[in-house]
C-alpha cells in the first residue's frame, strides 16, 4: 500500500467554489475506487485559491482479484447424443480463450448449463491511476465553467499544472497539453518557483515552507490569529476586539493562501451611521472585519486580510482606508439624503416597483399585506392592531431609498432607522426591521409580536399569489423561494403558539388578489399540501418521531400549533406498551370499515356481549373526550383511549362483523366507524403500528 497525491493547479478560483469542489473530489474518488475495487485507508482533500488537491493514504498496490463466473450454452445444446462437444460448446470456449475441458456443468433455475469459472488478477494501481485521475479532473463541475484558448474541456479557471505521485513514483497524466510531474508551486508572489514533492507525506509542510497553507481549517485558524494580532498591533482602544462573521471568515480563508492582517481606521463621523451600514460596507466591499470595544460598540477601525506580505504595510493600510472611506462617504450621503423624505411619503413610489408581472406592483402588495396583517392582529394580538397595520404599511417603503438601492441586504434595517427618524413608535420600527426574519431555516425569529404578524402576512400574500397564477415550485425550480417562505410561516406560527387556520388565511389572501389569480378551493388545498410537506420535513429533521408526525398530519393539517400538540401527545403515548396493541387493533378497525362512513349506532341491534361492552366503553369515551378535545388535552384523551384496547380485542375475537343480516352488519360497522372517527380527532394511529 502507498499514498496517492493528486493536485490540480490553476488560476485563482472564486472563494465560493472551493468547498463544493473539495466535496466533489472526495465523492468522485470514493465512487471510482469502489467501482475499480481498489481499497484505501483514508482520504483528505485540500484547497487554496490556486489549487485543489487530494491525498489518499494506504491505497492498495492493485485491484482485488476477481472470480468471474460466465454461463455458456445449455448442457443439451453443448453436447450431442454421443456426449461429444457441439459447435456451441467449442465456440463459447474459444471466445473465452479456453478449451471445452475447462468448462463445467452447473445446475441453474433454468436447467443445466456450461459454466466457466476463472480468476482475473487485479490490475496494478499505477496502471489505473492515469485514467482515474483524468476522470476526476474532467468530471468536476462548478457553478460557472469556461473554456480557454483551444481547450475542449471546461473548468472554473485555466489549469496551470498537475501533480500526481503514487508512493514515490510519479503518475503519467496528460490533460490538454499539460503533463503531470512531481512538482507543485508555492505562493504566487512570495515563493513562485516550482517546488519538487517526493511523496504525499511531504506535501503540506513543503507548501507551508513556500507560504501556502493548503489545509483550509488550518488556514482558517491562521486568518483568525492574524486578525487578532493586527488589532493588537494597531494600538486601538483597550479591550478592542474584532467581530468575526463566520461566513465572511470562510470567504476570506478561501481568498488567501497565506494570510497577512492589517488594521485600518476611518473617521469617527461615520459612526453616526447605523451599525449595519458600516458592517455591510466593510464586509461586502472590502471583505473586512469590524473592530468593537469591550461592550460590543463599533470603533472607528477595521481589519483586512491580504494574501501577501508587503514591504510597506502603511501603504497597504492607507489603500484599504481610502477604498473604505469612499464607500462610507457614499453611504453617509445616502443616509443624509434619504432621511429628507419620510417613509410614509415614499409609498406611492412603490408603484414603480414590480412585485411580479402578473401580480402587480409593490404598492399593491403593501395594501394587501396591511389587510392581512389586520386580520392576523384581530385574531392573535387585538391590542396591537393599529401598530401592526402601521408597520405593514411602511414595511417596504425603504425599497425606494438610495441606501437600500446600494445595499439590498439592508432592507428592513434602513426602514427601521428611517422610521425612528420620522418619529414612528418603537414597536413600528422594530416590526419594519424584523418582518424579514427568519432569513433562512434555523435563523433568528422576530422578537416582537408585530414584526411576526407583518412577516406572516407578507409571506402568505406571496405564496398565495404565486400558487394562484400557477407558479408552483417543482423539484428543480423555486424562483420565488416559496419553500423558504413556507418554512418561515411554519416557524412564525409555531413561535406564537396561538391557533390559526391556514386555510382561512390563504382563502382571504387569494380573495385580495381578485380576478388576477385562481382563488378556488383547489388552489387553497394545493397551498396547504405544499406547506404540509415542508412541515413534515421540518418536524422529522428536528428529530420528531416520524410515525407520530405522519399520523397527526394525515388526518388534519390546517392549524400548525394544534398539529404540533397532537404530535407531542402521540409521541408521549407511544412510549406506553399498551399503545402498540391499541394501534394494531385500530389498524384492524380501519381495514374492516374501509370507506364506510355511517356512524349512527342503534343500541337495540347490539346483541352480543362483546359488542355491547365495546359500545359502553366508546359511549363513555365520546362524552369525556368531547371536553378533552375542546381543551386540547390530547395527551389525556389518548390516555383514556387506551382502555379501548381490551374491548376491541374481545370484539374481534367474539363478534362476526360481516354477517348476513344487513342491519346488524351495518350497525357493527357503524360502531367501528364511530370509534375510528373518535380516534382520528388526534391522528391515524394505525400508521404508528410497528408492523404497519
Amino acid at each position: 500500500m502507498k499514498d496517492l497525491l493528486f493536485e490540480i493547479g490553476c488560476e485563482e478560483l472564486p472563494a465560493g467554489f472551493l468547498a463544493p469542489a473539495m466535496a466533489q473530489l472526495a465523492d468522485l474518488f470514493r465512487t471510482k475506487a469502489d467501482k475499480l475495487q481498489v481499497s484505501y485507508t483514508s482520504l483528505r482533500t485540500f484547497s487554496t485559491p490556486r489549487r485543489l488537491a487530494l491525498i489518499v493514504t494506504g491505497l492498495a498496490d492493485k485491484q482485488d482479484d476477481i472470480s468471474e463466473e460466465l454461463l455458456g450454452p445449455s448442457k443439451q445444446a453443448a453436447y450431442d447424443g454421443a456426449g461429444n462437444p457441439t459447435k456451441a460448446a467449442e465456440g463459447f470456449a474459444r471466445s473465452k480463450g479456453v478449451t471445452v475441458a475447462d468448462l463445467r456443468v452447473v445446475a441453474t433455475p433454468k436447467g443445466e448449463y456450461l459454466q466457466l469459472v476463472r480468476q482475473i488478477p487485479g490490475v496494478a494501481t499505477i496502471e489505473l491511476l492515469p485514467q482515474l485521475l483524468r476522470e476526476l479532473l474532467v468530471e468536476l463541475s462548478f457553478a460557472k465553467s469556461m473554456k480557454w484558448g483551444s481547450n475542449q474541456h471546461p473548468f472554473a479557471r485555466p489549469i496551470q499544472w498537475l501533480l500526481a505521485i503514487y508512493g514515490n513514483q510519479p503518475v503519467a497524466l496528460e490533460h490538454e497539453g499539460i503533463h503531470s510531474a512531481a512538482i507543485t508551486r508555492g505562493h504566487r508572489f512570495l515563493a513562485p518557483e516550482p517546488v519538487p514533492v517526493a511523496a504525499a507525506a511531504e506535501y503540506e509542510e513543503t507548501l507551508l515552507g513556500r507560504f501556502v497553507i493548503v489545509d483550509s481549517e488550518r488556514r482558517r485558524r491562521a486568518v483568525q490569529q492574524e486578525i487578532t494580532a493586527a488589532v493588537a498591533a494597531a494600538g486601538m482602544a483597550a479591550g478592542a476586539t474584532v467581530t468575526i462573521d463566520e461566513t465572511l471568515l470562510d470567504t476570506v480563508t478561501n481568498l488567501v493562501e497565506y494570510p497577512f492582517g492589517v488594521c485600518g481606521r476611518f473617521a469617527e463621523k461615520f459612526l453616526h451611521l447605523p451599525d449595519e451600514v458600516l458592517i455591510t460596507s466593510m464586509r461586502e466591499h472590502q471583505k473586512s472585519f469590524p473592530v468593537v470595544d469591550g461592550s460590543g460598540a463599533l470603533l472607528p477601525g477595521f481589519v483586512a486580510v491580504n494574501n501577501t506580505r508587503v514591504k510597506q504595510p502603511e501603504v497597504t493600510r492607507a489603500g484599504h482606508e481610502r477604498v473604505l472611506r469612499a464607500r462610507l462617504e457614499d453611504a453617509f450621503f445616502f443616509f443624509q439624503s434619504d432621511r429628507k423624505i419620510r417613509l410614509a411619503d415614499r409609498l406611492e413610489a412603490l408603484s414603480g416597483i414590480i412585485f411580479q408581472a402578473k401580480l402587480g406592483t409593490m404598492r399593491e402588495k403593501v395594501d394587501r399585506v396591511v389587510k392581512l396583517t389586520r386580520l392576523l392582529a384581530d385574531r392573535l394580538a387585538p391590542a396591537l392592531v393599529d401598530e401592526a397595520c402601521r408597520g405593514a404599511l411602511l414595511c417596504k417603503a425603504d425599497l425606494t431609498t438610495d441606501m437600500v438601492g446600494e445595499f439590498p441586504t439592508l432592507q428592513g434595517v434602513m426602514g427601521s432607522a428611517y422610521a425612528a427618524h420620522d418619529g414612528e413608535s418603537a414597536v413600528v420600527c422594530q416590526a419594519i426591521r424584523e418582518h424579514y426574519l427568519p432569513l433562512r431555516a434555523g435563523s433568528e425569529l422576530p422578537e416582537g409580536v408585530v414584526g411576526a404578524l407583518v412577516g406572516l402576512a407578507d409571506r402568505i400574500d406571496t405564496i398565495a399569489g404565486c400558487f394562484g397564477i400557477g407558479q408552483i415550485p417543482t423539484g428543480t425550480t423555486d424562483p420565488f423561494g416559496l419553500r423558504r417562505l413556507a418554512l418561515a410561516i411554519i416557524h412564525l406560527v409555531a413561535q406564537r403558539g396561538a391557533p390559526l387556520s391556514l386555510a382561512d388565511m390563504f382563502r382571504k389572501a387569494l380573495a385580495l388578489y381578485g380576478d388576477r389569480v385562481d382563488g378556488s378551493g383547489a388552489t387553497v388545498e394545493q397551498v396547504l399540501q405544499f406547506i404540509k410537506g415542508r412541515f413534515i420535513n421540518d418536524c422529522t429533521g428536528k428529530g420528531m418521531d416520524g410515525r407520530a408526525v405522519d399520523a397527526a398530519c394525515s388526518v388534519a393539517f390546517d392549524d400548525i400549533n394544534d398539529c404540533l400538540k397532537r404530535i407531542e401527545a402521540l409521541t408521549e403515548i407511544k412510549r406506553q406498551a399498551s399503545f402498540e396493541v391499541l394501534a394494531g387493533a385500530f389498524k384492524r378497525v380501519r381495514n374492516i370499515i374501509k370507506e364506510h362512513q355511517e356512524s349512527d349506532i342503534e343500541v337495540s341491534l347490539l346483541v352480543e356481549p362483546a359488542e355491547r361492552s365495546l359500545y359502553e366503553v366508546y359511549h363513555q369515551l365520546a362524552q369525556s373526550g368531547e371536553k378533552q378535545l375542546a381543551a386540547a388535552d390530547y395527551r389525556g384523551f389518548l390516555e383514556e383511549m387506551l382502555v379501548l384496547k381490551e374491548p376491541v380485542d374481545r370484539f374481534f375475537d367474539e363478534v362476526m362483523v360481516m354477517v348476513e343480516d344487513e342491519a346488524v352488519k351495518n350497525n357493527r360497522l357503524n360502531l367501528l366507524a364511530a370509534i375510528n372517527t373518535l380516534i382520528l380527532n388526534i391522528g391515524d394511529i394505525s400508521r404508528m403500528h410497528s408492523a404497519g
